[in-house]
């Protein structure tokens, strides 16, 4: 005889189950749908449940009522692209806001849907419909403006390969004459859809026009595939995104027969110290770099600066400084009002930042300003600046609520930094060098010399035929000396 069924007090587990469902919708006129491809089923089953009891209407299923579609590590180009297939699936259905999981998070935490900004949209302006006809282009990168987002990604990115497997074969000129067709794709100011519509701009070859041929015609082009999958490719890759590692090492370790990181590890008697500590840190290293990282790190040099020397600044460069939300690497730039004042101070600081436990490794060079035969020769590659290539230990702050806890917490995190200290009278000319983007400077070094007769690096502007180097206070003096209309640092990204 089966027992009687018990009534369920409150307060007891069975209870507690039965009142678990979700909250009536606090915001009813907001319907979010979780895109699943790049955030997972189980996170998303979590943000779901977390969304739901803090009153968010949250759908299952991807309709005409969804006004709010959250994604996470999705490019606008990805976000666009996913909303065109599902529109496909429901042509009646009105397009919703492509939105970045910082809206969400930021919504989860004010508890509220907080005001859609540009920073949280992945939305991208729909391209112009009319053809690109008689576009007339400036040879050199340094004349154009080049933005961070451009309308050509596939085909520049396939160009950009092809330059990468020409450097890695160590031939400067394919590396170049891809590089430059690449800049020029990212020019330009509506999307390619025809060959014809390339004619007559420099610098685009035959070779690089059959690869946008094939890619316009089929979508794939088999070189890039084929460099992209082969084995010498993704090995050279593999080893120069390792601190310390250049194109010359990473090849002689290929041709030994060397293919991964652990048969690095496996023989530390053929590792330089720096190649050690990125080897040791490579999961962080390989890792990018947030702008709010970027920011933090930029707050902690500043600490130890201001203890040194209060009056002297410090300089966010790079691709931070070009508008990049993530990079590889920080770079700063420190310097002193005062002509003389900035002398020795990176081993203070770099003292200071040990003393708080933040430096896991540095390598300093100290300055060769005193050399005019280095400040005037002809190989820009590397400066005179006094410096130090460290990696510094970024403290983490604690993972948010919303964050599964399914794996600890870091407590830091390993940043590559580069610190450079220059004399206030060539901070102009270090801020335009250490900007970039790498061709744009190789670019405007080039037209400085071509074209105007002129010596161009981090160092100054120098007029070898009267002798006299160039003062300036500004980028803007530097380009003015050139005759270049001023690029601001979020258009040099060619």
């Amino acid at each position: 005889m089966l027992p009687k069924r018990r009534r369920v007090r409150a307060g007891s587990p069975h209870s507690a189950a039965a009142s678990s469902a979700p909250p009536a919708a606090r915001f009813p006129s907001v319907a979010i749908y979780l895109a699943e491809p790049r955030m997972g089923r189980s996170r998303r089953a979590f943000l779901t449940r977390l969304a739901r009891s803090k009153g968010f209407r949250v759908l299952d299923a991807y309709s005409s009522e969804v006004t709010h579609v959250v994604m996470e590590q999705t490019s606008a180009q990805e976000a666009i692209c996913w909303r065109k297939n599902m529109d496909a699936l429901l042509s009646s259905c009105p397009q919703p806001a492509l939105l970045d999981i910082s809206w969400f998070t930021e919504s989860m935490a004010a508890g509220q849907p907080v005001p859609e900004e540009g920073r949280h949209r992945l939305e991208v302006a729909e391209p112009r419909k009319e053809p690109l006809c008689s576009v007339t282009m400036p040879a050199y990168a340094c004349q154009r403006p080049t933005p961070l987002t451009h309308h050509n990604t596939i085909l520049s990115e396939a160009l950009e390969t092809l330059a990468e497997a020409a450097g890695f074969e160590g031939n400067e000129g394919r590396l170049l004459a891809f590089s430059r067709a690449a800049s020029l794709l990212k020019s330009l100011s509506c999307p390619v859809t025809s060959l014809s519509q390339l004619q007559g701009l420099p610098h685009f070859g035959e070779h690089s026009s059959r690869v946008v041929q094939e890619l316009l015609e089929r979508g794939t082009c088999e070189e890039v595939e084929q460099v992209r999958c082969s084995e010498r490719y993704q090995t050279m890759k593999l080893f120069t995104q390792v601190f310390g590692v250049g194109v010359k090492t990473a090849d002689r370790w290929y041709q030994e027969g060397l293919r991964t990181l652990d048969e690095l590890r496996e023989q530390p008697q053929r590792l330089t110290q720096q190649q050690k500590a990125g080897l040791q840190y490579y999961q962080d290293l390989s890792t990018p770099v947030g702008r709010a990282e970027a920011e933090a790190l930029q707050r902690l040099v500043e600490a130890a600066v201001r203890q040194t020397l209060p009056e002297a600044t410090v300089t966010l460069t790079g691709g931070f400084r070009r508008g990049k939300l993530q990079g590889h690497d920080v770079d700063f730039l420190i310097t002193h009002p005062e002509e003389g004042q900035e002398v020795g101070l990176l081993p203070r600081v770099m003292s200071y930042l040990q003393s708080q436990g933040l430096v896991l490794y540095h390598q300093y060079h100290c300055s060769h300003l005193g050399d005019s035969a280095y400040l005037l020769s002809k190989n820009y590659t590397m400066d005179a600046f006094e410096r130090s290539f460290c990696i510094l230990c970024l403290p983490q702050p604690p993972r948010a609520a919303l964050e599964e806890p399914l794996h600890p917490c870091p407590t830091q995190k390993a940043v590559r930094v580069d610190l450079v200290v220059t004399p206030n009278s060539q901070f102009p000319f270090a801020l335009l060098g250490w900007t970039g983007s790498q061709l744009f400077e190789r670019e405007l070094r080039r037209f400085s010399r071509r074209e105007k007769g002129l010596w161009l690096n981090s160092h100054g502007l120098f007029d070898p035929g009267r002798k006299t180097f160039f003062h300036a206070t500004s980028e803007e003096d530097i380009f003015r000396f050139l005759g270049l209309k001023y690029i601001p640092p979020e258009q040099r990204n060619a």
